[in-house]
């Protein structure tokens, strides 16, 4: 069966899963842990990758994050490849690390981000690799650390993961401690690692109840979420397919159009997709992205990669205009 295509683009956000092949380890000793630690941190800051939670094993590991404007495929590869080759070249060793394929679940980050901020921070827990909560919170290879503000590294946003459980940043940590906590005793969450009916809906009793009431709901084993979220995602991944027959055609006239008006604020193409916040560059920014969205036609996400943010911000800029 043929592998299905990747669904993405900026600012999506996705549940990475990186397994070794045949399930062999990828982390023999302390400096291959700081290896893939730094290496995470530093192409996270180099390709403006959200990073929020990650946890790392010693046979796998788990990453939750938004992808950046290059997207989510350009940075696994250039993670992925460094560190086997620098894996192989400390222990002298050849061929393949990592099973070729790593898996990505695109999630509704309405349903399902907080839940997973917690599933995969709890898996050195759940493998014995600490022993309780408080050696979770001094573990430097999991991201629970940096968000109770036990460990520091600055490429991980804790800022966005605590703005889920409140105001100030003391009851945000008192919060998700408790979150945590709670979650220990839930165990394996098997329905938290993939997409698909049966995982978006929470199991089968609850595809059971569905059936009985005659319902649908549109499904996909590549997305955990509803049944309109998953509409919603694979209608952009279609019409990206679509676009792509007319690329070059596409990719002058969208060129022509920030041109002129970049002409117009009197700002150069490299500083608008530089992601600058200099002085009016934000305003500026917002009115180029609605003219493109609102009386072009040109989709979120491309505007998105023309502008040098993600998407997400693209979506803030016109719901802002709108209420306006």
């Amino acid at each position: 069966m043929p592998r299905q295509a990747r669904l993405d683009s900026p600012g999506t956000l996705h549940h990475v899963i990186i397994r070794g092949i045949e399930r062999r380890r990828i982390i023999d000793d302390q400096g291959d842990q700081e290896n893939f630690v730094s290496r995470l941190g530093k192409l996270a800051t180099e390709t403006e990758t959200a990073i929020y939670a990650w946890a790392l094993m010693t046979n796998h590991a788990h990453i939750l994050l938004s992808s950046g404007a290059q997207g989510l495929a350009h940075f696994m590869r250039r993670f992925m490849t460094g560190y086997a080759v620098n894996y192989n070249l400390r222990h002298r060793r050849y061929g393949h690390l990592f099973q070729n394929r790593y898996k990505s679940i695109v999630c509704d980050a309405d349903s399902y981000f907080t839940e997973l901020v917690r599933y995969i921070h709890l898996n050195p827990l759940r493998v014995k690799l600490v022993e309780d909560l408080s050696g979770l919170e001094r573990y430097p290879y999991c991201g629970h650390g940096v968000i109770m503000g036990r460990i520091r590294y600055d490429w991980q946003d804790r800022e966005h993961v605590l703005s889920w459980f409140g105001r100030s940043e003391g009851e945000a940590k008192r919060a998700y401690r408790r979150f945590v906590e709670e979650g220990v005793a839930a165990g394996r969450r098997p329905e938290l690692v993939g997409g698909g009916l049966v995982r978006s809906l929470g199991g089968w009793s609850e595809v059971i109840s569905l059936r009985r009431r005659g319902a649908r709901e549109l499904t996909d084993e590549r997305i955990l979420g509803s049944g309109g979220f998953a509409e919603r995602i694979l209608k952009e991944a279609d019409l990206r397919v679509r676009e792509q027959y007319s690329a070059r055609e596409r990719k002058r006239r969208v060129e022509e159009l920030i041109s002129e008006l970049c002409q117009r604020q009197n700002v150069s193409m490299t500083e608008l997709r530089s992601g600058s916040r200099r002085g009016s560059m934000a305003r500026v920014r917002a009115q180029i992205a609605r003219g493109l969205v609102e009386s072009h036609g040109i989709s979120m996400a491309e505007v998105a990669r023309q502008v040098g943010v993600s998407t997400s911000a693209i979506s803030k800029m016109m719901a802002k205009s709108n209420s306006t």
